[in-house]
């Protein structure tokens, strides 16, 4: 009887691809909190609190970067390897690590298999998947060396041949994640002015937060024109919010009393575009942004709760759904009868979509927010940034993670685990499936606006 039970427990997990992915990652962060409890993985010797250490494993696990501890200093090599590796995979996701065993035996990949990858990687047909699954490993894998060997050239010097590679190789690792996760000890800040290190750390998250299959699409057709209206939307939206962001930190920062007051031209442009850059996927930080301006402060918290795009290793509600919801509400303000993009008209069950995904993702930020507010004694702006961080899995922070109550860090770690599996993907998983109505309903008429 009791075998029969798990086994209807196994069929009821497999048989659903969300629910799969969504359980892979929970058992990851399991795994992964139970080490980082134990006292072989710190500087000191001893055991870390249960609540932190499920934290700052939800938050490698999910690519965040939001952490109690300083990474550098707390956690020792050890620990710095479990951290990486749980970037790595919350990086390519679950299934991809785990369909590395039967590629690497060279046996076939299961359907069930299959369409988890689907869903992860969020495409709609299943048509060459195992051929983009290859791709997306390699193309991971040479980018973090790429982007390794150009941070050697700085840290090599600067920490040695040994010491300096490993710092070369986890900052890679943990930028192309979109994880921000970083020891050095205080990020890039002491390294602010370095454009080696701040560019290689910049093009690692774009690429990174573009997604599979904008990169794929890129590398194999060669021609900008060519690519899909997904692909030429994410590229446009990015570049959109890179140089809004980027200038809109420099207006506001730059002015008397701003982080970047006494910075160069220069040097304060860099920043503003390593800010605009971070804000939207990874929590690595180049200025103090416990010093920001309120004003700085909401728009980075705009640019954090869009994220990155579909099928990458970046959060937020993703740059396509900003994408489309603009778009809509622009075709009602020109009152056209369906709202258009390239050529190419946008489903209503795909701005349905958005707009749940917007409302369902802000709802969840308000409401965390304000439980968080009730419970530590913060400033509410420092509490917002911090829920938005951690939903869109960006890591950033101004300052207040280590004072945060245990009620507070179970909340955002669930905000993390929840901000990388997706709500509409939670949604799936767990929700009840509806019924196809056999009755049209008559519509009916609502006052709006």
């Amino acid at each position: 009887m009791q075998r029969n039970f798990l086994k209807k427990v196994f069929d009821s997990i497999t048989e659903s691809p969300a629910r799969v992915f969504t359980i892979g990652f929970l058992l990851v962060i399991t795994l992964g909190g139970l080490i980082l409890t134990t006292p072989f993985v710190t500087q000191s010797g001893e055991s870390t609190g249960i609540i932190d250490a499920f934290f700052v494993a939800a938050s490698a696990a999910c690519v965040t970067g939001l952490t109690p501890v300083n990474t550098g200093i707390y956690w020792n090599t050890l620990g710095h390897i479990v951290i990486i590796i749980l970037i790595q995979i919350g990086g390519l996701g679950v299934m991809s690590i785990a369909s590395l065993v039967p590629l690497i035996l060279r046996r076939k990949i299961g359907l069930k298999s299959r369409q988890i990858l689907r869903d992860q990687f969020n495409i709609e047909s299943m048509s060459g998947m195992i051929n983009l699954f290859i791709y997306v490993l390699i193309f991971t894998f040479s980018v973090e060396v790429i982007g390794a060997l150009f941070l050697s050239f700085r840290f090599v010097p600067t920490y040695g041949l040994g010491k300096g590679i490993w710092y070369a190789v986890f900052h890679s690792i943990s930028a192309f994640c979109n994880a921000g996760f970083d020891i050095l000890g205080d990020s890039i800040y002491p390294l602010r002015a370095d454009y080696l290190v701040n560019i290689t750390i910049m093009l690692l998250i774009i690429i990174g937060g573009l997604g599979f299959m904008v990169t794929s699409e890129i590398y194999y057709k060669r021609d900008l024109k060519k690519i899909s209206t997904n692909s030429k939307l994410v590229l446009i939206i990015t570049l959109i919010l890179i140089l809004v962001g980027a200038f809109g930190f420099y207006l506001l920062e730059s002015i008397q009393g701003g982080v970047l007051d006494d910075e160069g031209f220069g040097a304060s442009m860099l920043e503003s575009f390593f800010q605009s850059v971070v804000a939207r996927t990874a929590g690595f930080y180049s200025v103090d942004l416990s010093k920001m301006k309120v004003s700085t402060t909401l728009l980075l918290i705009g640019l954090m709760f869009i994220g990155g795009s579909p099928g990458s290793t970046a959060g937020g509600i993703k740059t396509t759904t900003f994408g489309v919801l603009v778009i809509a509400t622009i075709s009602v303000i020109k009152n056209e009868k369906e709202p258009v993009v390239f050529g190419r008209s946008i489903s209503d069950e795909s701005i349905k979509k958005a707009l749940s995904i917007f409302m369902i993702s802000l709802s969840i930020v308000l409401l965390v927010s304000f439980t968080i507010s009730i419970t530590d004694n913060f400033n509410f702006i420092d509490i917002l940034y911090e829920t938005t961080s951690a939903l869109a899995t960006v890591g950033a922070s101004r300052g207040i993670t280590p004072e945060l109550s245990r009620i507070a860090k179970i909340l955002l770690g669930f905000c993390m685990y929840l901000g990388r599996i997706g709500p509409m993907t939670m949604a799936y998983a767990f929700g009840i499936k509806a019924e196809d109505r056999m009755i049209k309903y008559p519509e009916t008429f609502i006052s709006l606006g």
